[in-house]
């Protein structure tokens, strides 16, 4: 519990204290961000503001890691597994596809960086090795970080192997492609307001952290006594990485809440998408992450609506997508469309957590 604390605190001061040197950082060198033009008009007062700020996030989230398990292995000698090295990777590598892709927009002085097909050939890449990796390094009880099975509160339906080696091998990795593009491109739909992405973030972090808590005290061991327990591999890990997160998203936040001093960028929003996919498999929940991350969803799925109802009826269903940009132009304030998308991503992750927690309960009530 004391690493749980010590890495989100170290998380935390870290993120506060380099986002500000970020900041002094990026404004010296002219890294802003550029403004779409059929935006908000409100928007471009933005134009200039430094970009890129993912780079204190993942900074954050790996100081903070180093000196959680730094105490652990003096205290109980023990370092971290697979699923540190897991979940960290991938955070990095959608951090530096999204760093790609914002130093583009500013080297090239456009708001468009790589090109969707570059940019879903490299996510297709990051995916394939996770999707390759978590089935690998079992532990002393054969448990791998993941499992080939879908997932909602715990996992259900055949293994994909039961398909046949080869295919369900394919079938595997496209589905946790699936996973990863799905939420990575999510985050990002929703970055557009000044602390938007952040805030929502931390209510989904905080839904996977109370999970991967829960799981941590409800393990499945050779002797356990709960008839409810979890076959997941290091939940321990998982919430230590939860908490880095947490930890680097309030910092951000402090400097991020509008008037943003900054912007997370590609950089943040793709690394935060990646954890937040990681998670899900790790923790066996793949389809309740649909729940928690019911804000994300929503922003991902405006911006579907808007382009295949133009392109099949010339006809856009909101006056703008994402759907943050729609209720702007309906009169709300920036500051206003922000909290109220907190509030609803706070009642979804409320709401995700209540469905794990009932499902627990009726297991250990009735069995």
């Amino acid at each position: 519990m004391i690493a749980i604390i010590v890495a989100m605190g170290a998380s935390l001061l870290c993120s506060l204290v380099f986002t500000r040197i970020l900041i002094r950082f990026l404004t010296k060198h002219q890294m802003g961000q550029f403004i779409r033009q059929d935006g908000p008009e409100s928007h471009f007062v933005k134009r200039g503001t430094p970009t890129m700020g993912g780079i204190a996030i993942v900074i954050s989230v790996l100081f903070s890691q180093l000196v959680a398990w730094t105490l652990i292995y003096h205290t109980q000698h023990v370092l971290p597994s697979i699923t540190t090295f897991l979940l960290f990777g991938i955070t990095f590598a959608m951090a530096l596809i999204g760093f790609i892709d914002d130093f583009s927009k500013i080297s090239q002085q456009r708001s468009l960086g790589l090109t969707a097909t570059l940019k879903m050939v490299l996510q297709i890449a990051v995916g394939s090795i996770f999707a390759i990796l978590v089935l690998q390094f079992p532990d002393e009880l054969g448990i791998t970080p993941a499992t080939d099975r879908f997932s909602f509160l715990g996992d259900f339906g055949p293994s994909f192997m039961s398909l046949g080696y080869i295919f369900g091998w394919a079938v595997f990795i496209v589905w946790i492609n699936l996973i990863i593009t799905a939420w990575t491109n999510a985050v990002n739909l929703t970055d557009g307001l000044d602390g938007l992405a952040t805030g929502v973030s931390l209510f989904a972090f905080a839904a996977y952290f109370a999970i991967s808590f829960w799981q941590l005290q409800h393990l499945c061991t050779g002797d356990t006594a709960d008839s409810i327990c979890y076959n997941v591999r290091d939940p321990l890990e998982i919430t230590l990485f939860a908490a880095s997160i947490l930890g680097a998203a309030f910092g951000f936040l402090w400097w991020n809440a509008s008037p943003a001093k900054i912007f997370m960028g590609d950089t943040g929003s793709l690394a935060l998408g990646g954890a937040f996919a990681g998670m899900s498999v790790l923790t066996h929940t793949e389809f309740l992450a649909v729940l928690i991350g019911g804000v994300f969803v929503i922003e991902c799925m405006s911006d579907v609506i808007q382009v295949v109802s133009y392109r099949t009826r010339r006809k856009r269903v909101f006056k703008m997508a994402p759907i943050h940009h729609h209720f702007e132009l309906k009169g709300w304030t920036e500051v206003n469309v922000v909290i109220r998308f907190w509030i609803v991503s706070a009642l979804f992750a409320g709401l995700a957590l209540g469905v794990f927690y009932a499902e627990w309960a009726r297991g250990l009530f009735f069995g």
